[in-house]
């Protein structure tokens, strides 16, 4: 068998978790999509859960959007009444985002979706396998940031 050069173990390290995740976000796709709800929707959702405001870059970061993208996706859920904005009232130059009582009741019915998929998922690929994998990614993107 020949041996794998660097280069190539990278790319295949890249490619299979392009792989895994695509699969893994279509599967929460569908279901979240079945719900009326997007995979970004979600990640909004699921950190303004804590009940804190959090500022439009800390959700970009959380929800892995760009600024803009994030903007109009915060626009059309302030529309849905899924959240609201408000003005910092310790630095009055930012805005936070909360989650409205209707925001609040959505993302509890979508946790219950999505809670649902998860153990689907960790049943398909084995609980001690999704646990260590979880493991593995947490510290890898740790180490790579």
């Amino acid at each position: 068998m020949e041996a794998v050069r660097t280069g190539e173990r990278e790319r295949d390290l890249a490619h299979l978790l392009t792989l895994v995740e695509r699969r893994v976000v279509s599967r929460l796709a569908a279901v979240l999509a079945a719900a009326g709800h997007s995979v970004d929707e979600w990640r909004v959702l699921s950190l303004l859960a804590d009940g804190h405001g959090h500022a439009m870059t800390e959700i970009a970061e959380h929800a892995l959007l760009p600024p803009p993208t994030l903007t109009k996706l915060i626009d059309r859920m302030v529309a849905a009444n899924l959240v609201h904005r408000r003005v910092d009232s310790a630095d009055r130059r930012r805005v936070l985002v909360f989650l409205t009582p209707h925001g609040r009741e959505r993302h509890a019915g979508l946790a219950a979706v999505v809670d649902g998929e998860s153990d689907r998922l960790a049943a398909a690929v084995g609980p001690e396998e999704a646990a260590l994998l979880g493991a593995l990614l947490t510290r890898i993107a740790g180490r790579l940031t």
